[in-house]
């Protein structure tokens, strides 16, 4: 009897802790649908008084909201491929070579983790205003990118260390190079550790908002973390278009996740079973 019982016991926990989860986006999604009125009005319903279904359409055709939004994109994409093509090169050779300072190096970047993006907002500032580079995407892509540099080199540092060591000795004995042993033979073995750091880097970029809020001046260089913040001003109160607009930035997000999940699990979980 127990041993019935347990399955649906770990599946009423399951049900419970996704709900719990899903429990703010549900809301973000009714609210779009409300006028800003009610989202205000206490106490508060569950579902929205009255429907408004044209808040998307608003928020779409915003001169504003596309701007954003390939502000984000190219802030996204930019970061995260920085940080794959340095942390391939970087976690290869720390993984399958030893050298002086190896040991050292790792300790570094394992440090560089700790510092918070806020923390360091005022330095950033000033380097970049002394580079002359104030508003501009690659002071973002360059900030976002050393921040999740070091998650990219520890997980892929694993996967190289994880590949047998006969697997590089057998390409080498077919001649394979260096270059081409990494391209040919490693990043297919390590494909999962590889999405696991493209989808880290890109949500981490996508949602920054510290940094872009203190470099971004002119409003059509804003990403959409920032950019959303228009909406609700000490003037107007937007709520309902604040919420439909955040509906859609999570969009992407799910979207990404969806087509990449089962390589994104065999990432997170590699290396747990001997």
């Amino acid at each position: 009897m127990t041993k019935v019982r347990r399955p649906r016991l770990v599946a009423f926990t399951a049900a419970v802790v996704g709900l719990v989860f899903l429990a703010p986006y549900l809301v973000m999604v009714l609210d779009s649908f409300r006028t800003s009125t009610d989202v205000k009005t206490t106490p508060p319903s569950f579902l929205p008084r009255v429907w408004q279904f044209d808040t998307y359409l608003t928020v779409v055709t915003d001169g504003r909201f596309p701007h954003w939004l390939l502000t984000s994109l190219i802030v996204s994409l930019g970061a995260t491929a920085v940080v794959i093509v340095v942390a391939i090169p970087a976690a290869f050779m720390t993984a399958r070579h030893r050298f002086p300072g190896r040991g050292a190096f790792l300790l570094v970047v394992l440090i560089t983790q700790m510092f918070a993006p806020t923390s360091l907002v005022v330095g950033l500032y000033r380097q970049f205003f002394e580079l002359n580079m104030i508003n501009t995407y690659g002071a973002l892509i360059i900030t976002n990118a050393a921040f999740n540099l070091a998650f990219a080199i520890w997980i892929l540092h694993g996967f190289f260390s994880s590949i047998p060591l006969e697997v590089e000795e057998a390409a080498a004995l077919d001649g394979v190079g260096r270059v081409g042993m990494l391209r040919r033979i490693m990043l297919p073995l390590t494909l999962p550790g590889l999405v696991t750091a493209v989808i880290f880097t890109f949500i981490a970029a996508w949602n920054e908002y510290v940094v872009a809020l203190t470099l971004m001046i002119d409003d059509d260089k804003k990403p959409l973390t920032v950019g959303f913040r228009s909406y609700v001003t000490g003037y107007e109160q937007n709520w309902d278009q604040l919420f439909a607009a955040s509906v859609i930035a999570v969009v992407p997000v799910v979207i990404l996740f969806a087509l990449i999940e089962k390589h994104l699990v065999g990432g997170l979980t590699a290396g747990s079973v001997k």
